[in-house]
């Protein structure tokens, strides 16, 4: 394999250990090739100077991390404007919620622009290209249309919704259009690979080949499922840590004549958060065996606060926390422990380990690993039990774990019951099988099936 070169809004030092498990894997073939890692530096700057951002590079052991400035109306237009108020709502099926500004998709397409400029200086004849993620859809096309025919893959990290809500992108077939500049287009599930085929074939008349190639625009693309894992041995290890296990012994102790049920989420409207909320205060009518039993420790991070969205969602969240503490809590009980700030990633596992149901009930998700994350950190002789959204896209491969839909709020509450419940062969059968199909798919053979599929792959350097 050549030199692989990944690109991505952000990017993170593989060697640091704050990196997360993408970084990590990601890291692995940086650091086999000697590669290159290319994106957004995270600063805002109100004047360029030369009227465009510097480039600025450092080394990493073997890999070079590349990094451009955005200015200040570039960031607006492109990372909040297009990026996160047009395509992550409608990604996310929440039409309700887009903003179709104009002057956004210009930005956009701007930034995307400048990383090809800034990018094609530093590439080799024989890099192996790999694109991540909504921010970055037509980087491949604007790197096509530099002179680039290097194999070029894009991987994204959330879902891709069906062709009708795609179609209410203004100039979305532009946007579609870009992806058959791609050799590679991965996405996190079959439901995804069976969206991004219905809508070229119908919007943009691709023709459909038996492998799941679409032929289209002079070009050829490959659209495969590739579901994202966690780093299973790393999780393991940071749950023998002692900031873990302290975390597990302080939380049991704590709650030790409790059934604890744990959420853990940025606080985002895909998440689900108030109807998770809603179902327990109906477990608690439906089931008044569980006052003074069960408690509900709801984690939600902060993200965009300043977005009027999140602001309001915040504000239902602790309404709807409130009123259920207000109504069934007693002096040696709270219901619900409500948390709005960041848990360091370290106490995850502990808390995990100690709860009795975790709880993942995205409205819309393109894999969410925490529910991995969750399974990994159980005890094999006395696991907790996942209850999963069938709408995260990691429920088309964790089959075992109570799949519910988050808008029923009856049928959760009913299915938080039956997991409150559930004899322990029962647990011990469905943990050993979501185990093991974690544990098979980790991050490292997502990494690779990617990779050897790209390679395998012709260029699709002639793209329009």
């Amino acid at each position: 394999m050549g030199r692989l070169v990944v690109v991505s809004n952000r990017l993170a030092d593989p060697r640091k250990p704050a990196a997360g498990g993408l970084a990590v894997a990601l890291g692995e073939s940086l650091q086999r090739t000697g590669g290159l890692w290319f994106g957004w530096s995270g600063n805002i700057i109100d004047e360029p100077g030369d009227g465009e951002s510097r480039l600025h590079t450092r080394s990493s052991g073997k890999v070079t991390l590349a990094t451009v400035d955005l200015n200040r109306s570039d960031y607006e237009s492109y990372y909040e404007g297009y990026a996160n108020s047009v395509l992550w709502p409608v990604f996310h099926y929440r039409l309700d919620l887009a903003n179709f500004n104009t002057r956004y998709l210009a930005g956009y397409r701007r930034v995307n622009q400048l990383f090809a400029r800034k990018l094609k200086p530093l590439l080799r004849d024989d890099d192996i290209i790999w694109v991540h993620d909504y921010h970055l859809i037509p980087l491949a096309a604007e790197l096509r249309a530099l002179g680039c025919t290097q194999r070029i893959g894009f991987f994204l990290h959330v879902p891709l919704p069906p062709s009708l809500l795609l179609a209410a992108i203004p100039q979305h077939e532009w946007l579609m259009r870009s992806l058959f500049s791609y050799d590679l287009v991965g996405l996190q599930s079959e439901a995804d690979v069976a969206h991004c085929i219905r809508y070229m074939t119908t919007e943009s008349q691709a023709v459909l080949k038996d492998d799941q190639r679409l032929e289209g625009f002079g070009a050829s693309v490959q659209v495969k499922a590739f579901p994202i894992g966690i780093d299973v041995e790393e999780f393991r290890h940071l749950g023998q840590s002692q900031d873990a296990v302290d975390t597990f012994e302080r939380v049991r102790s704590e709650y030790s004549r409790r059934q604890l049920l744990l959420g853990i989420d940025r606080l985002d409207y895909s998440k689900g958060i108030p109807q998770r909320v809603r179902a327990f205060r109906e477990l608690l009518e439906r089931y008044p065996d569980n006052e003074h039993s069960a408690t509900l420790l709801m984690i939600a991070s902060p993200s965009r606060d300043a977005v009027n969205a999140y602001a309001d969602l915040r504000q239902e969240l602790e309404g709807l926390c409130g009123a259920i503490n207000g109504d069934f809590g007693d002096l040696d009980w709270m219901p619900v422990r409500y948390i709005h700030r960041t848990v360091a990633r370290k106490r995850v596992p502990g808390l995990c380990r100690a709860s009795r149901v975790g709880l993942v009930t995205p409205l819309r998700d393109g894999m969410n690993l925490v529910a991995k994350e969750y399974v990994v950190a159980q005890d094999p002789d006395d696991p907790g039990v996942l209850v999963l959204s069938r709408f995260a896209g990691a429920a088309e491969q964790l089959k075992d774990a109570l799949l519910v839909n988050p808008y029923d709020t009856e049928g959760m509450a009913e299915c938080i019951q039956n997991a409150l419940h559930m004899p322990l062969p029962e647990r011990q059968r469905r943990h050993r099988a979501l185990l093991e199909n974690i544990t098979r798919y980790d991050i490292h053979w997502w990494r690779e099936s990617f990779l050897q599929t790209l390679q395998s792959l012709s260029t699709s350097a002639s793209a329009a």
